[in-house]
């Protein structure tokens, strides 16, 4: 067991090539570079809500407030039980296991048996089952799928909710099979889901400016953002994305403090966190990092 942990975490510190984005690599190319600081996401007013976590006036009432009723701490405190990392595992072990899941499920039982409640402990599964379980989203997006683990977490928790999802499907992800959407539907199908689907193979940064010149008025309850992991391109996935977020919605952004991919809490601090209309949560004490934000308005 120890020998196949250590091969494990050896081809998880190995830069891989991106699930979203081409040749971002490990963003070694552009770390001399602050070019991600002129990409700013084109905000226009957002009228649509994600009512999971939106307080509506009564009728003839006026709405004094912002609409969102709870912050991103507050949910953030759920996210960091051991019942939630214990839903986790559930999920894990109900899906085709691979190296990396079984070192997760390991890695939590490990985590809940010496620490228990105090553990402290987030990763994007955990982060995901939350929101989707308050947000009870309507469609999803995703830009990173691979096996289907975060897109499973979402759609155990909100069964009808529609799912498009954005991937280049790169073979040996990681040093690991990646067999593709077929995988995926098949998990999709295993847990239940009974939303729409739709698969959207191709380069994030040029996939997605299409999606949304072809759906001018789609906008999206839940987003998660875990594909080109160089700073400019995991920028540019975000200004595509932000202003798409629904208020009440979440993003959801991984591996903020990974140490291959230092440039990332930057980016997330100066999209997200510096941005008045977010109101944000971060997990950087273990593992890899994981982070998201509510739209408030």
């Amino acid at each position: 067991m120890k020998a196949a942990i250590s091969r494990l975490v050896r081809r998880m510190s190995t830069p891989p090539k991106r699930a979203a984005a081409g040749d971002g690599g490990d963003g070694s190319s552009t770390r001399a570079t602050n070019t991600w600081r002129s990409t700013k996401p084109a905000y226009t007013e957002m009228t649509e809500i994600a009512r999971g976590l939106v307080h509506a006036p009564a009728a003839g009432m006026a709405n004094w407030y912002p609409s969102v009723m709870i912050g991103a701490a507050a949910l953030g405190n759920q996210i960091l039980r051991p019942e939630t990392v214990a839903e986790a595992n559930s999920l894990l072990a109900s899906l085709t296991p691979d190296d990396y899941s079984i070192f997760l499920q390991n890695f939590y039982a490990d985590g809940l048996r010496r620490f228990g409640k105090d553990w402290g402990y987030g990763d994007i599964v955990t982060v995901l089952l939350v929101l989707a379980r308050h947000i009870q989203p309507r469609n999803y997006l995703e830009i990173g799928v691979r096996r289907g683990r975060s897109v499973c977490a979402v759609a155990s928790r909100a069964l009808t909710c529609d799912l498009v999802m954005f991937d280049m499907w790169v073979q040996d992800y990681a040093g690991m099979d990646n067999p593709g959407p077929s995988l995926v539907v098949a998990e999709l199908d295993r847990i239940g889901h009974i939303g729409l689907r739709n698969f959207v193979d191709g380069n994030s940064h040029e996939t997605l400016p299409a999606y949304f010149a072809a759906h001018p008025d789609v906008c999206f309850d839940l987003i998660t953002v875990d594909g080109d992991h160089s700073p400019e391109g995991a920028a540019q996935d975000l200004a595509d994305v932000l202003p798409r977020l629904t208020v009440g919605g979440a993003v959801v952004f991984d591996d903020v403090c990974h140490p291959l991919h230092p440039e990332l809490s930057g980016v997330w601090r100066e999209m997200v966190i510096e941005d008045p209309r977010f109101s944000s949560w971060s997990c950087n004490d273990v593992g890899y990092g994981v982070a998201f934000a509510i739209r408030r308005w």
